[in-house]
């Protein structure tokens, strides 16, 4: 997909994007949860325009170029119809599209409302389009420093609904932060974990998806809103999501949602060019490398084989160590300052023969969760 961008000197330059996959889409956090008031066409258009904004070199003139041809091929439409369609969309999000956006400001909140592309130029003989990012977007779009949200382009293309783009921007948001928290840590093990298993109230649901005065009736607000959007970003995004429902009385008062990625090889791909990635993820690769070594060198280690609670197999397995030495080995110190090596190996002991046959499968969890629930009865005993 060949995008243009302008230079100083007016030249255009043509930046060569056909793996649509490797294409991402960067927003601040506020944007993601803002009120899009615009429907799926235009919304899908300005996800596109976005992607085309190199976030380390970003357009001076808050313009860049598309290609019609892959304008056309982005939103699937090959009909005779086309360019007209493209025009009524055009003028569409012009006139009708904006964001609403709301920020915490000193006692209260600010805000905005914001035509993101108040201007877009094209010929009827020529297959570029050129682009314009009204001036009050682009703090949201550039120079990102904390609080943004980058997902895959590749995933909005699919997405058929305007409701469904809306959740999943919103659903990126948390699980990126829940990424970036596992991975950078400061933060507490549940609050990771809730990055993960988001919970939205009713009331900013429905303000989100600009659903306030339609679908009251809980029933259809679930069909129309909820089930039809979860199932088509299962369905075409790297995510499986699922949800619950959460009551108040005989109301229901949130949505917690739970998400898991797709295991897929070219999961991250379109991050793979970003430069704040590559360095997460060289330094998540040489941090895990130093607790697998500390692993392996550990008494836990051979206090767990002892117990044949880790097997010379599972010892293979990176990941797994990393994560013993990171979250469990912490606490069996904590253990041994209390009760001395021989309280470890009586608690292990323990262990190995109240185990479930369902644990084995994760051993590393079962383990922290075990020493967990010991500790406090154990720092209680000793006050």
């Amino acid at each position: 997909m060949p995008i243009i961008t302008e230079k100083q000197n007016n030249q255009k330059q043509v930046l060569t994007l056909n793996d649509l996959e490797k294409r991402k889409v960067v927003e601040h956090n506020s944007l993601i949860t803002s009120i899009a008031k615009m429907d799926k066409t235009p919304l899908k258009m300005f996800e596109l325009a976005v992607s085309c904004i190199d976030t380390e070199n970003p357009p001076k003139d808050n313009t860049v170029y598309l290609s019609k041809t892959d304008l056309f091929a982005f939103f699937k439409v090959s009909d005779n119809d086309k360019h007209s369609r493209f025009k009524q969309a055009v003028e569409k999000m012009q006139k009708q599209a904006f964001f609403q956006i709301k920020e915490e400001q000193g006692k209260g909140f600010k805000f905005k409302s914001i035509v993101p592309i108040p201007y877009v130029e094209w010929t009827d003989y020529n297959d570029e389009v050129k682009i314009e990012f009204h001036r009050e977007i682009m703090p949201y779009l550039i120079n990102l420093k904390k609080n943004f949200t980058q997902h895959a382009l590749s995933d909005i293309a699919e997405l058929n609904s305007k409701y469904s783009i809306i959740l999943y921007r919103w659903l990126s948001m948390n699980y990126n932060q829940y990424e970036h928290y596992s991975n950078k840590g400061g933060r507490r093990v549940e609050q990771v974990e809730a990055y993960r298993n988001p919970t939205i109230s009713m009331e900013e649901l429905r303000i989100m998806t600009d659903t306030v005065n339609e679908y009251k009736d809980f029933r259809n607000f679930e069909k129309r809103i909820l089930k039809n959007s979860i199932e088509e970003i299962t369905e075409h995004t790297s995510f499986n999501v699922t949800y619950d429902k959460i009551k108040k009385g005989r109301s229901i008062d949130s949505i917690v949602f739970h998400i898991t990625k797709k295991r897929r090889a070219d999961d991250n791909s379109y991050k793979l060019e970003d430069k704040t990635y590559k360095e997460v993820k060289i330094e998540k690769e040489q941090s895990e490398a130093i607790l697998v070594k500390q692993a392996m060198e550990s008494k836990y280690t051979r206090l767990l084989l002892e117990n044949f609670l880790l097997s010379p197999y599972e010892m293979t397995d990176t990941t797994l160590m990393a994560g013993l030495q990171k979250n469990v080995y912490p606490k069996y110190d904590e253990l041994k300052t209390l009760r001395g090596l021989e309280g470890v190996k009586k608690h292990l002991s323990y262990v190995r023969e109240k185990q479930e046959p369902y644990s084995k499968g994760n051993i590393a969890k079962y383990l922290k969760k075990a020493i967990e629930q010991y500790l406090p009865t154990v720092k209680r005993q000793e006050l």
